[in-house]
């Protein structure tokens, strides 16, 4: 994949909302859902778009919420916005994350090379910061799409 469409493609989620991640069902890719909007007086309107990170050899997920915040935001009303709203620590309900700073392509590491070499096709690797979550993603295609309101990733037939 070209690295100049590439980072396009991660520049367009920038400041958006991330509403899920994780690999889909079949475990090969991983996939986060963007909740996308615009200014109101551009008629563009809000769609939910998949980030789809194929081949995806290595997802890691950590915390972006400080220690500090974390001590204060054990209470189990806070997993959902209308009983956390007036607790102090963070509510974990609002049920997204601010894509802030946003997503960004890594320079080529050890990694990338050596899980080029063993697919035998490029591989690249991205952080996507949040307010909630880091991810750190390698993988070797990028797909976006739109998918339906009320997407569920994990819905078996």
């Amino acid at each position: 994949m070209d690295t100049a469409v590439l980072e396009q493609m991660l520049d367009e989620a920038f400041d958006h909302a991330v509403v899920h991640h994780g690999y889909t069902s079949y475990m090969r890719d991983y996939e986060v859902i963007v909740y996308a909007t615009a200014d109101p007086r551009t008629g563009i309107m809000p769609s939910h778009l998949r980030y789809l990170f194929r081949y995806c050899v290595e997802a890691r997920c950590e915390t972006s919420v400080p220690a500090e915040t974390w001590r204060v935001s054990s209470d189990d009303r806070l997993i959902e916005s209308e009983t956390g709203v007036d607790l102090d620590g963070y509510v974990w309900g609002v049920k997204w994350q601010c894509l802030y700073p946003g997503a960004k392509l890594l320079p080529e590491s050890e990694a990338t090379h050596r899980w080029s070499n063993a697919l035998g096709v490029d591989c690249h690797e991205v952080r996507i910061e949040t307010n909630a979550q880091n991810l750190t993603l390698l993988f070797s295609d990028l797909q976006v799409s739109e998918v339906p309101v009320g997407y569920a990733p994990f819905v078996t037939e």
